[in-house]
């Protein structure tokens, strides 16, 4: 199959809130509304994390099952890939962090190769003994990790869990770029990032898509599509369309990075073609 551009939609993160952006979904049926809405746009997968009833990040497994069971109950005809995030809650336990994969066995999951100060603010720690215990959950529940590596120390990280066998190829990173206290969200980082990753894992062995953090988000979108790889957008990650204009929907994202793809010659991934491009078995 020639390659297309799998678009990823991350719909809510553990920030923003609705003071930042009304439009931004924070419950679960709002959750599920806007991953339908994106599906429909030409997302291929939703990121999702979960917000408490104060609108904070959780972990909080029943949370996830809700969500997870509306997409499916009010959208039977939506087959997008439902990747669940390990990192919603910088204060949870790392059994917390895990324990909805345990039970709902999505087909992706986040994988944060290293640990970070996270924002100015706390730590984010994913150490060794937990990667290694994510990367065999995983691979028992037939859940395809997405790399999440925020500098180019992370990509060495992945490169010794993949000899370990912790990781499987081919492996799938998300360049994270832009994040306060990772790689800068430029254009001659990310080709530094997908270099690395070449030199480490091998061009043959992964497949990458990427993000930028707020004004960093059009960068990244060009780069992306520029050097050949995948698409995440969302606002979980910017939640401005341009300056000084609120985002409307996530769905306005994905449908601006369509767009882009078709300018650019390409064409867009469905789900089913992104399960094929990302060796994902249902």
């Amino acid at each position: 199959m020639a390659q297309k551009t799998i678009i990823t939609a991350a719909v809510t993160g553990a920030w923003p809130k609705k003071e930042n952006n009304p439009n931004v979904p924070m419950t679960p049926s709002e959750i599920a509304d806007d991953v339908y809405d994106c599906w429909k746009g030409g997302a291929a997968i939703a990121h999702i994390h979960m917000r408490d009833d104060e609108g904070n990040g959780t972990m909080d497994a029943a949370k996830f099952a809700e969500t997870d069971k509306l997409i499916k109950e009010r959208y039977p005809d939506c087959d997008i890939i439902v990747n669940m995030t390990t990192s919603g809650d910088i204060k949870s336990d790392e059994e917390t962090r895990v324990k909805h994969i345990k039970e709902l066995k999505p087909e992706m999951a986040s994988y944060d190769c290293g640990s970070m100060n996270w924002l100015n603010s706390g730590l984010f720690l994913n150490s060794p003994a937990f990667l290694e215990m994510c990367g065999k959950l995983f691979q028992e529940t037939n859940t395809k990790p997405e790399v999440e590596v925020f500098d180019p120390g992370m990509i060495g990280n992945a490169a010794y869990y993949i000899k370990k066998g912790v990781l499987t190829l081919p492996v799938h990173f998300q360049f994270c770029m832009g994040c306060a206290n990772g790689i800068t969200g430029t254009m001659k980082d990310l080709i530094f990032m997908k270099e690395t990753a070449e030199k480490l894992v091998g061009a043959e062995n992964f497949t990458w898509s990427c993000f930028g953090v707020g004004h960093s988000a059009m960068e990244m979108l060009y780069g992306a599509v520029a050097l050949g790889g995948n698409i995440r957008v969302g606002m979980e990650d910017n939640v401005m369309y341009s300056k000084g204009v609120l985002v409307d929907s996530n769905r306005q994202f994905v449908e601006r990075a369509v767009r882009v793809v078709k300018e650019f010659g390409g064409d867009i991934a469905t789900p089913d073609e992104a399960r094929e491009i990302l060796n994902i078995r249902k």
